[in-house]
């Protein structure tokens, strides 16, 4: 954090450069410099392998500004006095309240008197730069992550949120400013934490009486809470807050800001060459006969179209809403018994049924169906009366249904059972697919060769790498496949475990040598690429191939790396995404990827219509090209060498 002096021209570094700071903040009195700072180290270690990572490293500093500034967390030398100067405080405050009013006879109305201005006195604020990064002090307060810190005479505002707040919400990519944070306030002269309460956001008035506070979706005005925030009676309705909109001057206004967001954050200053006004003004002209959002949205992807870059989306504002009903699913494939019309249960899905996202609703416990048997009736209604299946399942997701199945397409015999359906079968059929690929691996090459596949570059795919890499880590070789994954930002940690180097074997007392580090795979690997490998998926190949990691083989990937951020808020709460980091080589020649993708070693184009029936042509390739690999680089641990004899005796001289 820096202090630059608008006088001299002058940078001053407040913080140096050993910790990360930030949320910068001065006091209403000039005083202090407010911010946060991550200075408290403390490592998490991992249940599923050997590595660390910190978290909840932040609290809150205050920086003295001048260095006659007293230490506003130094010893308290005289309570005694202190604790004069808090009262004679209050007493003027109440003496403030307290002032005699003008009397007035009865149905005569009071005189108005005049109330005395009260000319704040200027805040002056000093700056001694000279040793200001060793005036620096912190509040002690948990460590966590903390945002909107305001200082109201003695007392500290700020937002807490830690790693325990994240456990049981869903998985969140950004930045989490408007999360569900703690609401908290510190005592300089009372050196205590008071929780408020909990809160997304807040801001307090100018004058330091108000704060406006959100919860949830809900906003409320409330005096400047002294202990725990009480919102009722005090939320500010918006439901009525009505506006006459002129949507044409709203889409005009839109166009021209986004062209802005490009003109000022693409990544290119030279705008790939490209013309940028001229784009401007050419597409403008379109603008006055734009009459639907979706004709906005489709103008300016139009526009900027024309950088011919990746990474270029525009999305969302405020269009009609549609519903969506969502349909039950069974986690099965059906076909209909022609003369009886039951349906007949060809597959089950298999899932997990632990997971939430995962579970496959006729494989739960206590409902006993299995592929062969016949659907009769949902909710009583006969399925052969029905023109589908489904139309008796809309809108029973995630919601309780009978199903009355038989082993025969007929009501002898049949019996009642409870499922629950599930809105989404796309989680089944990966699962299925995934496994499917680990067993035939396995099988074509007697269990030596590991297989596993990384859907995306975010979470859920570091999730699926860390469930199905370590398990396999023994295995002779590995495949990985990032075929079809639609990126994210995770490469960096999944090629920082695929290319951990053993260096010794370790062993103990009755046990089996083991390679130190533990986590190391020590076979050949090869990676599978296709043309829907993309944004990170395309990186991922990239890193692998130029660490030497392995073949690749597939085809050349999507070609999509200059990299966008969130977006920038527009006045209809759409998004428009601005192409803002680009990858270019070590060696500074070329801007890599982009464009273009990354091409394989072994090409190889999987035929629809073989793929279609189950032969995956890629895959037999990968499973081919490793084996030849094993030839050579099958790498077994060597047993331990004779134990040491450190008997003085036994030394030969």
């Amino acid at each position: 954090i820096y202090l630059y002096s608008l006088a001299n021209k002058q940078q001053t570094a407040v913080t140096d450069n050993w910790y990360g700071s930030g949320e910068p903040v001065f006091s209403d009195d000039g005083k202090y410099l407010l911010l946060t700072s991550a200075r408290d180290f403390k490592a998490t270690f991992g249940d599923e392998e050997f590595a660390n990572i910190y978290r909840d490293m932040e609290r809150v500093y205050l920086v003295t500004l001048s260095r006659e500034t007293e230490n506003p967390l130094g010893p308290k030398s005289d309570e005694v006095g202190k604790a004069e100067q808090k009262r004679e405080k209050e007493k003027a405050k109440e003496a403030e309240g307290k002032k005699p009013e003008g009397k007035a006879t009865p149905g005569e109305k009071k005189p108005e008197e005049k109330k005395p201005e009260v000319t704040k006195k200027p805040v002056v604020v000093k700056v001694d730069t000279d040793g200001i990064q060793n005036r620096i002090v912190g509040l002690e307060i948990t460590p966590g992550n903390y945002r909107d810190i305001r200082m109201v005479d003695d007392r500290i505002f700020y937002l807490r949120r830690t790693a325990g707040d994240d456990i049981g919400e869903d998985d969140d990519d950004g930045d989490g400013r408007d999360r569900k944070s703690h609401l908290c306030s510190y005592s300089l002269d009372d050196r205590k934490e008071t929780a408020i309460g909990d809160a997304n956001t807040y801001q307090i008035t100018f004058d330091g009486k108000k704060m406006l506070v959100k919860i949830k979706k809900d906003y409320a005005i409330i005096d400047l809470p002294k202990d725990k925030i009480e919102t009722k009676d005090h939320e500010h309705k918006i439901e009525g807050l009505d506006m006459q909109l002129d949507r044409h001057a709203e889409w005009n206004q839109i166009y021209f800001e986004c062209w802005r967001h490009m003109r000022d954050f693409f990544y290119s200053p030279t705008m790939n060459g490209v013309d940028w006004k001229a784009m401007r003004d050419k597409y403008a002209a379109l603008v006055p006969f734009v009459n639907h959002r979706n004709d906005l949205t489709y103008l300016l992807g139009e526009l900027i179209g024309e950088l011919n870059s990746g990474h270029t989306y525009v999305a969302g504002g405020e269009r009609p809403d549609t519903p969506r009903v969502k349909l039950g699913l069974l986690g099965a494939e059906l076909s209909r018994d022609p003369a009886t019309k039951a349906y007949k249960i060809d597959r089950i899905l298999p899932g997990e049924n632990w997971d939430k996202h995962t579970r496959s609703p006729l494989t739960t416990v206590g409902v006993n169906v299995k592929a062969g048997d016949y659907i009769l009736a949902i909710n009583g209604t006969a399925v052969s009366s029905l023109p589908n299946i489904y139309q008796a399942l809309i809108g029973t997701a995630d919601k309780q249904v009978i199903l009355r199945v038989n082993s025969k397409p007929s009501d002898a015999g049949a019996r009642d059972v409870t499922v629950v359906p599930t809105a989404n079968e796309g989680p089944l059929y990966y699962l299925d697919w995934v496994q499917k690929n680990i067993d035939y691996v396995a099988k074509k090459t007697n269990g030596d060769v590991g297989y596993l596949h990384v859907p995306d570059m975010g979470r859920p795919g570091l999730n699926e790498f860390t469930k199905l890499y370590f398990p396999q880590i023994r295995k002779h070789a590995l495949i990985v496949d990032v075929r079809g994954n639609g990126g994210g930002f995770v490469s960096p940690l999944v090629i920082e475990r695929l290319r951990r180097a053993f260096v010794m074997v370790g062993i103990a007392r009755n046990g089996m040598p083991q390679p130190d580090p533990a986590h190391a795979f020590m076979g050949p690997m090869v990676t599978l690429i296709n043309e829907f490998s993309a944004s990170d998926g395309d990186i991922f190949p990239f890193r692998f191939k130029s660490l030497g990691l392995g073949k690749l083989i597939g085809k050349r990937t999507w070609g999509g790396v200059v990299g966008i951020r969130n977006s920038l808020p527009l006045v209809d709460g759409g998004n428009f995404f601005k192409p803002e980091f680009a990858l270019y080589s070590k060696e500074g020649k070329d801007w890599i990827i982009e464009g273009h993708g990354v091409d394989p070693d072994i090409v190889v184009d999987n035929d629809p219509a073989k793929e279609f029936k189950g032969e995956d042509q890629q895959l037999d390739r990968a499973i081919q090209q490793i084996e030849e690999e094993l030839k050579t680089k099958r790498y077994e641990l060597p047993s331990p060498p004779p134990y040491p004899d450190k008997n003085p005796e036994h030394t030969t001289h």
